[in-house]
């Protein structure tokens, strides 16, 4: 029986499909709850000292903007948007309009071209996980270079630890590297974080002030949920 391949697939086509014509992923126009959560979280601790006209934040695969779009009009948070989507970009410089927001077609396994210690925070929300190993530790040296000293990184991504669904698809589709496997409905490489790998990634320079996880999945059928967590880390200094 033949094998099937374990090369990473080019994604920018996927995601330029899903953008235009949609089929395989829900793709909402509404701020995610994890973000107003984490923006929460920052005023009942700080006030408005990270979340005012003066912060900068980076959204690295920012898809239609959604996120960004609720920061600016909510707090007057000016930001940077990513995504390697063409399609994406043109969305979310439609629906930003009159906002203090830029957007850039880019893959975020490339150099951010943005200046040292200029964004206050820095969300990768369910994005570098379509990275391989190398292009992982790129991103997380460029994250650490662009943040500010005493800025925020909001990371969320899938969890390994106690999700058998996620054990399954490394089993049946493993993908070129440890941890990673190619989805099988959308044939894409996605990569499966266990907690002390994020840990080790985020390394000493940052202090984790919450982590969230949610409920253990357990589930054998093939539309199983998937088991995430989110990290609120902020930079030292």
């Amino acid at each position: 029986m033949e094998q099937p391949s374990k090369k990473r697939p080019n994604s920018q086509k996927f995601w330029d499909s899903e953008y235009k014509e949609g089929g395989h992923l829900a793709l909402s126009t509404e701020e995610s709850e994890d973000l107003v959560k984490f923006t929460r979280f920052l005023e009942r601790e700080f006030k408005r000292k990270y979340l005012n006209p003066l912060v900068s934040v980076l959204d690295l695969g920012c898809g239609n903007a959604r996120n960004l779009i609720y920061l600016a009009q909510t707090f007057g948070i000016r930001g940077v948007g990513y995504d390697i989507s063409s399609q994406a970009i043109s969305q979310a410089r439609k629906a930003s309009e009159g906002l203090p927001l830029t957007y850039a077609v880019h893959s975020i396994g490339d150099p951010v071209p943005l200046p040292d210690s200029s964004q206050t925070i820095v969300l990768d929300m369910m994005t570098s996980h379509f990275l391989n190993a190398e292009e992982r530790v790129n991103l997380m040296n460029e994250i650490k270079r662009v943040l500010k000293p005493g800025g925020w990184i909001f990371f969320k991504t899938f969890l390994l630890d106690e999700d058998n669904h996620a054990m399954r698809l490394l089993r049946d589709h493993p993908a070129d590297e440890p941890g990673s496997y190619i989805h099988p409905k959308i044939g894409v490489a996605e990569h499966v974080f266990t907690e002390a790998e994020i840990m080790e990634m985020l390394g000493d320079e940052f202090y984790v002030h919450k982590v969230t996880k949610s409920h253990r999945h357990k589930a054998h059928g093939s539309g199983a949920k998937r088991r995430s967590i989110s990290v609120y880390a902020q930079k030292e200094g």
